[in-house]
């Protein structure tokens, strides 16, 4: 006897109320429409105006409200969908006991375009896979333009990059790349999660000049985010392709033999380590800015971010549990009213601290829920054969050094570094829901190789 269907969620069954007898010509293309707003999208993040981001992000959200009213719901809510409304019902909460309203909406506002991105690219992604390559392909190449850029930087005039030279610092003197997103630690964040989807990308891709594409975008976007000197942006380059590296072999030794199943991989991390620890203490620039990590607050950089944590665990102290809201005008409103003198913030240089501060304990708990349910559903493809699982263990990895990175930055919520971030989140979220091959994967150019 078949079992009866699951009940659809209520909350999703507003969801093909406008479903005809059979799709007319615009519903059977409305995903090749998504897809290549979504593309256009994640190709400019780095080159287009917030004015233009703001358009496509509109659009985004809009033609997702679209293909759902004009699709039948899936009948069910993942673990990280589920997490995404948890955090979503914190922030409507902490925007209602905000003590600035108005400017904790508009950070709501915000949230809600985002979830918008989200939302589209995880419909699209479920109805066709093959779109994951494409998104792929186009955030490479804003990737690569902002990788050329950067670089070409340092044989032009120095004058511009002189500005990020701090004199109170131990680096003093390091020259800075920023490419086209003038702040050299945006332009890490914005290349942190790109990386481990190029090494993917590289292994999923069949065409060599396919594969040309991807190594080049991979090897010129390591450079430029070297050389962006960003000490987060480091920390997260070694913790992202350290994590897909690892997830990889993993992934390739697990018909092995038990004992080099286990052992391989602790080799391999320690073969790592070892070249790590000889490049920091031989080449002389990475040492110095190594060194201004534990310099402690005789690095101003240093100095400045405990000052700004300080203020933010008063704020945190002040509202433990409902925090002030999300965005930061509501933090630009309120931070001022805590900060020391001459210490002017935009965010709280921390992820932790700034769901703290926006959210209270709820908030942050909600971001540990969304974190631990990304790991897990990325850890349950370590063995799958499904169309996504490479494209899962890139995610996880993307997630890992971005994480890493937040720890002491907030670049994060900058829609440049978000996005991707969603991206990846979309990509979790659709992997544990596809078998081990689709229709949209045969006969594709970009389908996974075995």
């Amino acid at each position: 006897m078949t079992p009866a269907p699951a009940p659809t969620p209520w909350l999703l069954r507003w969801q093909g109320l406008l479903a005809g007898g059979s799709d007319g010509p615009l519903a059977s293309r409305l995903s090749g429409v998504a897809g290549l707003v979504l593309c256009a999208l994640m190709a400019g993040l780095p080159l287009v105006t917030r004015g233009g981001l703001s358009l496509l992000i509109l659009a985004c959200g809009l033609l997702w409200l679209v293909i759902a009213l004009t699709r039948p719901s899936s009948g069910r809510i993942g673990p990280i969908s589920a997490w995404i409304l948890v955090a979503l019902a914190v922030a409507l909460v902490a925007t209602g006991f905000s003590p600035v309203p108005k400017a904790a909406l508009h950070g709501l506002f915000k949230l809600l375009s985002y979830l918008g991105v989200y939302a589209l690219m995880r419909q699209l992604l479920a109805e066709a896979p093959r779109w994951w390559d494409r998104i792929v392909a186009a955030l490479l190449a804003g990737g690569l333009a902002s990788a050329v850029i950067a670089i070409r930087q340092l044989y032009g005039d120095t004058s511009e990059l002189a500005r990020w030279a701090d004199p109170n610092s131990v680096a003093d003197g390091t020259i800075r790349v920023y490419g086209p997103l003038e702040n050299p630690n945006l332009l890490a964040g914005y290349l942190l999660p790109i990386l481990p989807l190029a090494v993917v990308a590289f292994l999923r891709w069949r065409g060599w000049a396919e594969r040309l594409y991807a190594l080049t975008a991979l090897v010129l976007g390591s450079a430029a985010l070297v050389l962006s000197y960003s000490r987060g942006g480091w920390l997260g380059l070694v913790a992202g392709l350290g994590t897909i590296g690892l997830l990889l072999v993993l992934r390739q030794t697990r018909h092995w033999p038990v004992l080099w199943r286990r052992l391989f991989p602790l080799l391999l991390v320690a073969g790592a380590a070892a070249v790590l620890v000889v490049a920091v203490t031989q080449i002389e620039p990475l040492r110095i800015r190594a060194m201004s990590l534990v310099a402690g607050r005789e690095d101003s950089s240093n100095n400045f971010r405990i000052n700004v944590w300080m203020a933010a665990l008063k704020m945190i102290e002040e509202r433990p549990w409902l925090g002030i809201g999300p965005g930061n005008t509501a933090f630009n409103l309120i931070y001022p009213l805590y900060q020391q003198p001459r210490f002017n913030a935009l965010s709280a240089y921390s992820v932790p601290l700034e769901l703290l501060v926006e959210g209270g304990v709820p908030g942050l708990l909600a971001g540990l829920g969304l974190l631990l349910a990304s790991l897990r559903s990325g850890w349950a493809q370590l063995k799958g054969e499904s169309a996504f699982a490479l494209p899962a263990l890139a995610a996880v990895a993307a997630i890992v050094g971005l994480c890493v990175q937040g720890a002491t930055d907030t670049i994060f919520f900058r829609p440049e570094v978000q996005l991707t971030g969603w991206f990846c989140l979309a990509t979790l979220a659709v992997s544990g829901n596809t078998g081990p091959s689709t229709a949209d994967a045969k006969g594709d150019p970009a389908s996974e190789a075995p």
